[in-house]
C-alpha cells in the first residue's frame, strides 16, 4: 500500500526533477542485511541511487551483489566505513561485525550498543555528499539513525524485516501493554482481523529480554517519528495486515516484496548474502536427477544451531521419512568428530537420495528449482517468504523472536504450513526447551509431502496459487512494483520541492 500522491502542476515545464538518492542502512545480521541489499538492487533497476552503509566483515560478503551492479551499470554502490574502535572497549572479539560471528550470548547486548557508534562514520558520509540525499532507509534496530537524519534534514523510511502480521500483532499488543502482563496463559491480540492467541513464550516483541528495554523503547520512538515503513511483503498476501498496520502506525507502509523475485539469474541467486560453500552446479545437477515436487529442503537460517541430540534426531527424521531431501548444517554444528562421524555414516546410508550441504547455501536457486516441493524452515520471515514465492509449502519449526508468529501466519491463515509440534522458544546457544523426535520430523515431512491426500494437495495448491500472485506482485503493473514507483516518485516530489529556485 502506499499514500496518496500529490498532483504537480505549472504553467511551463518544469525543470527536470534531480536525481533520487537512497542511503541504506542495514542491520549486520544476514536476515537483516539480504532484504536491504535486494532493496537497494531494485531502487538501483529503477534509476535511482542506491547506498549500502556496511563495514568491513559485511563489504566482503557483499561484494558479489556489488560487481553484479556494476556489470548491469546499475547505480548501486558499497560504502564501507570501519566498525567502531569502541568494540574493544566493550568486549567484543576482534573480527565480530556481524551478528552470526557471535559466539557468546553475552556479546549481543555489547553488539548493539557498539552499532550506535556508527552515526558519526554516517554523519560524515552525509557530509561530503554533494547535496543531501533523498531518503535514509534503515533497519528497525538502528534507532541511532533517526538522529542523524533529524540532524541533517533528511526524511526517514524503517525497514521492519518481519510480516505485517507479525508487525502488528507486535504494535496492538504493546500498545495495550499487554507484554508485560503475560504469565502462560494464552491472551488474545486485540486489534487483529484474525483471532490470534499468543503465550508469554510465544509472544510478539523484539528487544523484549530483561536488559533491552532501552533499546527496544528507543527502536519504538525512532519507528513513532519515522516518515513511513518499508515491508517486504505483497497485498494479495497480507491484504488485511497490511491495511490495518498502516492505520496503527499512521504513516504510510510501502509493501514492496517479494524482493527476492529480483534475483532471477543464476548468478544472483548463488552470491546472495553469502558466499556459497558448495558450488550451485554442483546442487543443480543432483536436483535434475530428481521427480517434480519430490524433495524436501532443510535450512534453519543463519542464527538457529541444533546441539548435536537435536541434529541427530533432524538426521534420523529425514532417514526415516523415505523423501530425497536436501540438509544445510552448519560448519559450527558439525564441528567435532562425533557429529562428523555421524554425518558422514548418515550421508553412507541415503547416499541416493539425501545431499547435506556444509555452511553457506544458495537457497534461492533450491527454492526455485521443480524438484523442491517442501521446505523444513525455522520460519524466519525471509525464509518464509521465499519458499511461498517460489510456491512451495512448508513444514514450520520456529525457534525465537517473529518465528513463532510466522507460523501462525502459515499454518493457520495462509494454510501452507504443517507445524513439527514446537511450543516453546528456544535461546541462542541454548539447549532446545521442548524436544522435537525422530518421529515428529518424518511425521511432518511425510504429511507435506504425500502426494493424493487431500490436505497435502490442497497445501500445495495454495503454497502454487501464492507464488503465481508474488510473481504478478513483482511485475510491471503488478501491486509491489506500482508501489515501489509511487515511492520513488513522492520523494522525487520532495526534492523538487526542497530545490532552490533557479
Amino acid at each position: 500500500m502506499a499514500p496518496t500522491l500529490e498532483s504537480v502542476s505549472a504553467t511551463s515545464p518544469p525543470p527536470p526533477p534531480p536525481p533520487q538518492h537512497f542511503v541504506i542502512v542495514p542491520l549486520p545480521a544476514q536476515g537483516h542485511t539480504i532484504p536491504m541489499v535486494d532493496l537497494a538492487r531494485l531502487l538501483a533497476e529503477r534509476g535511482a541511487r542506491a547506498s549500502l552503509l556496511v563495514t568491513p566483515v559485511n563489504a566482503a560478503r557483499l561484494r558479489g551483489a556489488a560487481d553484479l551492479a556494476v556489470r548491469a551499470e546499475l547505480p548501486l554502490e558499497i560504502v564501507e566505513v570501519p566498525f567502531p574502535p569502541s568494540a574493544a572497549d566493550a568486549g567484543l572479539p576482534p573480527g565480530v561485525e556481524n551478528v552470526d560471528q557471535i559466539t557468546d550470548y553475552a556479546h549481543f547486548r555489547p553488539f548493539f550498543d557498539v552499532m550506535r557508534d556508527l552515526a558519526a562514520p554516517l554523519e560524515a558520509y552525509l557530509r561530503a555528499l554533494p547535496a543531501p540525499p533523498s531518503c535514509i532507509i534503515s533497519d528497525w534496530s538502528n534507532s541511532w539513525t533517526a538522529g542523524v537524519a533529524r540532524r541533517a534534514g533528511v526524511p526517514r523510511l524503517f525497514f521492519h524485516g518481519p510480516s505485517c502480521f507479525y508487525s502488528l500483532c507486535d504494535l496492538n499488543a504493546a500498545a495495550h501493554g499487554l507484554q508485560q502482563q503475560a504469565d502462560d496463559d494464552r491472551y488474545v491480540v486485540p486489534g487483529m482481523p484474525v483471532r490470534v492467541e499468543v503465550t508469554k513464550d510465544t509472544q510478539p516483541g523484539f528487544l523484549n529480554s530483561p536488559g533491552w528495554e532501552d533499546l527496544r523503547d528507543a527502536a519504538m520512538e525512532a519507528m513513532r517519528t519515522a516518515d513511513g515503513a518499508v515491508v517486504n511483503t505483497f497485498l494479495d498476501l497480507e491484504d488485511e495486515f497490511i491495511a490495518c498496520y498502516e492505520a496503527a502506525l499512521g504513516k504510510p507502509v510501502w509493501t514492496l516484496g517479494p524482493f527476492c523475485l529480483y534475483n532471477r539469474d543464476a548468478d544472483a541467486m548463488a552470491s546472495r548474502g553469502n558466499t556459497p560453500d558448495v558450488a550451485q552446479s554442483a546442487i543443480t545437477t543432483w536436483l535434475d536427477a530428481m521427480d517434480t515436487d519430490s524433495v524436501i529442503y532443510v535450512n534453519f537460517g543463519s542464527l538457529a544451531r541444533k546441539v548435536p541430540k537435536y541434529l541427530f534426531e533432524v538426521g534420523h527424521g529425514l532417514e526415516d521419512s523415505g523423501k530425497p531431501f536436501i540438509w544445510v548444517v552448519k560448519l559450527s554444528e558439525v564441528a567435532t568428530p562425533e557429529v562428523q562421524e555421524w554425518l558422514s555414516a548418515l550421508e553412507a546410508r541415503v547416499a541416493a537420495r539425501g545431499l547435506v550441504v556444509r555452511g553457506w547455501a544458495p537457497q534461492l536457486a533450491i527454492l526455485s528449482h521443480r524438484a523442491v516441493g517442501g521446505f523444513v524452515t525455522h520460519c524466519g520471515w525471509n525464509s518464509m517468504l521465499e519458499s511461498i514465492a517460489h510456491g512451495v509449502p512448508i513444514v514450520t519449526w520456529p525457534h525465537f523472536s517473529d518465528q513463532f508468529l510466522n507460523e501462525r501466519l502459515a499454518v493457520d491463515v495462509l494454510g501452507v504450513g504443517v507445524p513439527v509440534g514446537v511450543t516453546a522458544p528456544v535461546l541462542l546457544f541454548g539447549d532446545e526447551a521442548m524436544a522435537v523426535t525422530r518421529g515428529d520430523v518424518a511425521r511432518a515431512v511425510s504429511k507435506l509431502m504425500d502426494s493424493g491426500e487431500a490436505e497435502s494437495d490442497e497445501r500445495r495448491r495454495k503454497a502454487k496459487e501464492y507464488g503465481e500472485k508474488a510473481r504478478r506482485a513483482m511485475e510491471k503493473g503488478g501491486s509491489s512494483y506500482e508501489s515501489l514507483t509511487q515511492l520513488i516518485h513522492s520523494f522525487t516530489l520532495q526534492a523538487a520541492k526542497n530545490a532552490p529556485e533557479q
